[in-house]
């Protein structure tokens, strides 16, 4: 056991809307000390007698981190919203400067008063945030019965929000909007999601009970959705193969896919939703499905996946970084493109591909031969009702798979 002696050069003190009456005494302490006074405006007038050189953050992240840093040695101060390494700025401050030279004092977070004032266990509850993301992420959480604690960007999300919802066939669901939230202006707002008219203020968090409608559409998170819920042109892995293509690609939480040959961009958005730490890129070259696909993406909740407009060879040997899997859904007889795919991937990476072909499954057998694996052929069969009496099973096209994880 090692104990380490560096002292902090940044202190970060979480501040509710009560402002210096809520703190502790170490954290007016630190603040009353403060040489350097870091903080969004809001927070920076919470503290207006501190004598210290003043920072916000309008110059951006990055650059005010620069300035932070040109201060070590002198008693730094971050001002931040309740509990900071949640949505809040100490996680940003960990990754630049180190978790030994950041030390935190947090306040109850904005989440923890609206469960709170709910009387909602913490556990239970799905916390999402669209202040400075899409208001699209929402999509991956909506379904019956769940709630949610949404941080708004401003005062028009709660009425974006509740469009959305009601688009959704969730119209019913309870929204509470609280603002100012432990401070003296604080209030409660509260309607259904359809009935929702009010702008609210600024600085305002929602909470909300969803109640799915007879037109409702809401999602599992488990592999295999509904084919029609992808929009497509007929270049879409079938439900039922994608569920066992997922199994074999096995995303866990951090890790990255490159989707070859993307098509509707079904592989890479289910890779997405298994996890939010998940991360893919999706390659197409067709423009009209590159544009499906982040139609795609938006509506299932993963706004974030990244859409690569690009030959498949091209993209493999462009793009940066190193992926967890890739999967190829086409494109099997490009000379090379098995090649490809695999040098890129990082040692212990999985690659899966998919081919309907007799010289595809070929063409996988070989890579087999040289690279080891194995290989599966899924055959599937539906139900077809001919006549008023007679029920056939009519098949798919039979996919050839190969499954292999670099040593």
């Amino acid at each position: 056991m090692s104990k380490s002696s560096t002292q902090p050069s940044v202190h970060v003190v979480g501040i509710g809307e009560d402002g210096l009456v809520g703190l502790t005494p170490i954290a007016k302490a630190l603040i009353d000390s403060a040489e350097v006074l870091v903080g969004g405006e809001r927070h920076l007038d919470k503290a207006p007698d501190i004598k210290a050189l003043r920072i916000d953050w309008s110059a951006g992240f990055g650059a005010t981190l620069d300035i932070i840093k040109s201060h070590f040695g002198k008693r730094i101060v971050v001002l931040a919203s309740g509990d900071p390494f949640h949505f809040g700025v100490g996680a940003t401050l960990v990754r630049r400067f180190g978790a030994d030279h950041v030390f935190v004092l947090p306040s109850p977070s904005s989440i923890s008063l609206t469960c709170a004032r709910m009387g909602w266990s913490i556990p239970d509850v799905t916390v999402v945030t669209i202040h400075g993301r899409a208001l699209e992420h929402l999509n991956l959480h909506v379904t019956d019965k769940v709630r949610l604690v949404v941080l708004a960007r401003d005062g028009k999300s709660p009425q974006e929000v509740a469009a959305l919802l009601t688009q959704r066939g969730f119209g019913g669901s309870k929204i509470t909007v609280w603002e100012h939230l432990g401070g003296d202006k604080e209030r409660k707002i509260e309607a259904l999601a359809q009935d929702w008219t009010e702008e609210c203020a600024q600085l305002c968090i929602l909470a909300i009970e969803c109640v799915a409608g007879s037109d409702a559409r809401a999602y599992s998170r488990l592999a295999g959705l509904p084919d029609d819920a992808f929009e497509n042109d007929g270049q879409l892995t079938k439900r039922e193969v994608r569920a066992v293509t997922l199994s074999s690609l096995a995303p866990k939480p951090g890790e990255v896919l490159w989707d070859v040959g993307a098509g509707a961009g079904s592989i890479a958005i289910e890779w997405m939703r298994s996890s939010r730490s998940c991360t893919a890129v999706a390659i197409e070259r067709d423009p009209d499905r590159a544009a499906r696909i982040a139609r795609n993406a938006a509506n299932l909740g993963v706004p974030k996946l990244k859409i690569e407009h690009a030959e498949a060879l091209e993209a493999l040997e462009t793009l940066e970084g190193t992926p967890d899997a890739v999967f190829v859904g086409g494109g099997v007889g490009i000379p090379g493109l098995l090649d490809a795919a695999w040098a890129r991937l990082k040692p212990g990476g999985c690659l899966v591909v998919n081919a309907v072909t007799v010289e595809g499954g070929a063409a996988l057998s070989a890579f087999k031969t040289e690279h080891g694996g194995d290989l599966l052929r899924l055959t599937v069969e539906h139900a077809e009702q001919k006549g008023q009496s007679a029920t056939f099973m009519t098949a798919m096209r039979t996919v050839t798979q190969y499954i292999g994880a670099k040593s």
